[in-house]
C-alpha cells in the first residue's frame, strides 16, 4: 500500500466573530499518497486555499491537524516550521513569482541561496534543474523574455531544486492556453512524480482533470467526493 504522504484530520477555519463569522473549511479530512498526483477542486470561494494554506504550514487552523510525512506540521515552532517548508516542501504558484531582475537561472537557484549555499554551486545545481525542465539554453535570459509555458517550467525547476517531498501546484494552468496547460501536466505526470513525490494540484480547470490520480471536490468548506480519475472523468 502506497505511504501516506499528506494527512488532513478534521480540519476547521473561519474567519471573524459573532454574525461575521464565517467558516471557510469545515471538518475537512483527507489523505494523499506519495507516487500520485491529487487535485483539489471546488468553485471559487469553496475552501480550497483556505485548505491548501493549513496543509502546507501558511496558516494555522482552528482546530484539527495536518500531517506531512507522519509530520505534525502544527506542532513544530515557527523557526522548525519555516525550515520545515523550505526543505520539504515545493510550490509552484499561479503567477510563477519569477523575480523580473534576475536571470532565469538564478531564479531558479533562489532557495538554494536561502538555505545558505555556495552562490556558484547553486547556480550549477539550478542549471541541472534547467536541463531537466528544458530550458538550459534559456538560463541568462530574464522571465519577460520567456513564454507563459516556459515560465511556469521554470517555476516548476525552483520548486524542485531544493528535492522536496510535496510539490503544491495553485492553478497551474489558469494562465496558460489548453494545449500549453495539458502539455505541463503531462511533463510533471512523466518527468517529476515518482513513488518518493506526492504532487497536489488546486485547480477549477476540468480541461487538466485526466493527468490526476484521484480528485477531491469542495463546496462550502466541505469536501462532497473523492474519486479516482476514471470516476472523475
Amino acid at each position: 500500500m502506497a505511504k501516506t504522504a499528506i494527512s488532513a484530520k478534521q480540519l476547521v477555519k473561519w474567519f471573524g466573530e459573532g454574525e461575521a463569522k464565517t467558516t471557510a473549511v469545515n471538518e475537512v479530512s483527507f489523505e494523499a499518497y506519495f507516487g500520485e498526483i491529487f487535485f483539489l477542486v471546488g468553485p471559487s470561494g469553496s475552501g480550497k486555499t483556505t485548505l491548501l494554506s493549513m496543509i502546507s504550514g501558511i496558516l494555522r487552523p482552528n482546530s484539527g491537524s495536518a500531517f506531512i510525512d507522519n509530520t505534525d506540521i502544527w506542532s513544530l515552532s515557527t523557526d522548525e516550521l519555516a525550515d520545515f517548508r523550505l526543505n520539504r516542501i515545493g510550490f509552484v504558484f499561479q503567477d510563477y513569482h519569477l523575480f523580473p531582475r534576475l536571470s532565469t537561472v538564478e531564479n531558479v537557484a533562489i532557495p538554494l541561496i536561502l538555505k545558505r549555499h555556495d552562490w556558484d554551486e547553486s547556480i550549477q545545481t539550478a542549471m541541472g534543474f534547467l536541463e531537466i525542465v528544458g530550458l538550459s539554453d534559456r538560463a541568462q535570459l530574464p522571465p519577460v523574455n520567456l513564454s507563459g509555458g516556459e515560465q511556469q517550467r521554470v517555476a516548476i525547476a525552483r520548486a524542485m531544486v531544493s528535492q522536496p517531498d510535496i510539490l503544491i501546484f495553485d492553478e497551474p494552468t489558469a494562465s496558460l492556453d489548453g494545449d500549453t496547460g495539458k502539455k505541463i501536466m503531462s511533463f510533471v505526470k512523466t518527468k517529476i512524480l515518482n513513488e518518493k513525490r506526492c504532487v497536489l494540484v488546486v485547480t477549477h480547470d476540468n480541461r487538466i482533470f485526466e493527468f490526476a490520480d484521484r480528485i477531491m471536490k469542495m463546496e462550502d468548506g466541505k469536501v462532497t467526493a473523492i474519486e479516482t480519475q476514471s470516476s472523475a472523468t
